[in-house]
């Protein structure tokens, strides 16, 4: 007997295993970067924040989402992960407990970005909406009396 269609995948929507083993790469990952072994001009010195690990449905490929802290140039950065990134796939093939390890792939995380712009935007329409109903009360008024 098949699936009933209420525990259908949504398109789209992760798995607690892929949730689980990104978490998990994440954490290596993060591990691997603290220890400095990594010999790279542009990743010397640099402090960098994975955020998040996103895994294909058959584990063979991983987006890593990163931030580098200090202001530091995101590309520069990319370019140094890029570089290094068959190192830490070996480092992280010993430590997984996976059958295969995924193929690593860097992306900046632009989300706290994204998360700014979207709070400025509703804070300005929030003083826009005080300066409308600020600037007319009589408007207000003329509307309760009828």
């Amino acid at each position: 007997m098949g699936r009933s269609q209420s525990s259908a995948k949504t398109k789209g929507a992760k798995s607690q295993r892929q949730l689980k083993v990104g978490e998990e790469i994440r954490h290596i990952l993060s591990q691997i970067l603290i220890r400095g072994d990594l010999h790279d001009p542009d990743l010397d010195g640099v402090s960098v924040v994975l955020s998040g690990v996103s895994l294909s449905p058959d584990f063979s490929n991983a987006r890593v989402y990163f931030t580098p802290l200090g202001g530091i140039n995101p590309e520069l950065v990319l370019a140094g992960l890029m570089r290094v990134a068959p190192v830490l796939q070996h480092e992280l093939s010993k430590k997984l407990t996976t059958r295969r390890c995924p193929r690593l792939r860097f992306l900046p995380d632009t989300s706290f970005e994204t998360a700014g712009r979207v709070a400025r935007l509703i804070d300005e329409n929030r003083r826009n909406d005080l300066e409308k109903s600020d600037a007319s009360p009589m408007a207000n008024l003329d509307t309760d009396e009828t």
